[in-house]
């Protein structure tokens, strides 16, 4: 069973993934070469081929108009958007063609489309290189939504996603693409889109969270444990859209606390959908109000990533203020 760090899993999916299914094909800047900028499509080029492993030109709309194509005429593309700050400028094509094809056929049309993205902070990226624009494609119906946070995850979520009808956005922390090791089978590896995974069981309070700030809430977990006794359940919520309510609510009816970590600014961002969520379904239940950790309302800086970005402290003083409410 190899060892492989979260970018290897990545690689290890699409290798897997094109070699079971010849319809898988692989576009984007950079990615056959180059093997992509993070190395996350590496060796795909001599293995498959030009036929089926696309360098494509500086232009975020063509890669997806292009995948879009190349989905409605029986492929499997998986295209990627060399950082997510890129996206932009295919927002349209994705939630007005992408999304709406299922729709706007009745059924007989699908888009068949992974997007990849590396997002988020950790790398000194600054304002355009380290933005999470997550929010902006859960609010968009037609997409399914995916943060994983562990390589096994990783890999498990791309194979689901490759073999899923709709389009997926897929959103890869580069803050963890070399941190995080993890054994994984060889070969196939499906973890299914929906389900939320349980990091660790608790009593006291849910955190829930996603992406590279898993990683960041059980540092903040084992603090609280430590310095206040608390018993903190981790959820990892994975995807995104669409969201595992019944199990966040499972949670938090049990411990009647919650508190929300992302990376993104927090007004409008992720985390208000999972408390609005947690208001309207679990009030009753709760002996506090919901906190949220985020990002703050500012571009995101270069010199400041480490202020910005949610540390374990800023977690575990959230987790003590809902604590102690009274």
């Amino acid at each position: 069973m190899p060892t492989l760090t979260f970018v290897q899993a990545v690689q290890n999916a699409l290798d897997t993934e094109m070699t079971r299914d010849s319809r898988v094909v692989v576009l984007g800047e950079d990615v056959a070469v180059n093997g992509g900028v993070f190395r996350a499509t590496e060796g795909l080029l001599q293995k498959f081929g030009a036929h089926r492993v696309l360098d494509t030109p500086l232009s975020e709309t063509g890669i997806i108009g292009l995948a879009c194509g190349m989905a409605l005429n029986g492929l499997k593309p998986v295209a990627e958007i060399q950082f997510a700050d890129y996206v932009f400028p295919a927002y349209d094509q994705i939630v007005s063609e992408l999304a709406k094809f299922r729709y706007r056929t009745g059924g007989q049309y699908t888009t068949p489309v992974v997007v990849r993205m590396p997002t988020g902070g950790g790398i000194r990226g600054g304002h355009y290189h380290s933005q999470s624009p997550e929010a902006a494609f859960t609010q968009t119906p037609g997409l399914v939504v995916i943060s994983p946070s562990t390589p096994a995850d990783a890999k498990g979520l791309l194979a689901s996603a490759i073999r899923a009808e709709d389009p997926v956005i897929f959103l890869e922390p580069k803050k963890i693409y070399r941190t995080l090791k993890e054994d994984l089978p060889e070969g196939e590896h499906l973890v299914p889109i929906g389900p939320l995974r349980l990091v660790q069981a608790g009593d006291d309070i849910t955190l829930i969270s996603y992406g590279a700030m898993v990683e960041i809430c059980q540092k903040a977990a084992e603090k609280a444990k430590t310095e206040l006794g608390a018993s903190v359940e981790i959820l990892d919520l994975r995807t995104l859209y669409p969201v595992d309510e019944a199990g966040i609510l499972t949670s938090v009816q049990k411990t009647g606390r919650a508190v929300i970590v992302h990376e993104a600014p927090k007004t409008c961002g992720y985390g208000a959908e999972i408390a609005a969520l947690i208001a309207e379904k679990a009030l009753d239940s709760l002996q506090a109000p919901v906190a949220r950790v985020g990002g703050f309302d500012t571009p995101f800086p270069y010199t400041l990533e480490a202020v910005y970005l949610p540390h374990p402290i800023r977690v575990f003083h959230a987790l003590a203020k809902v604590l102690n409410y009274d």
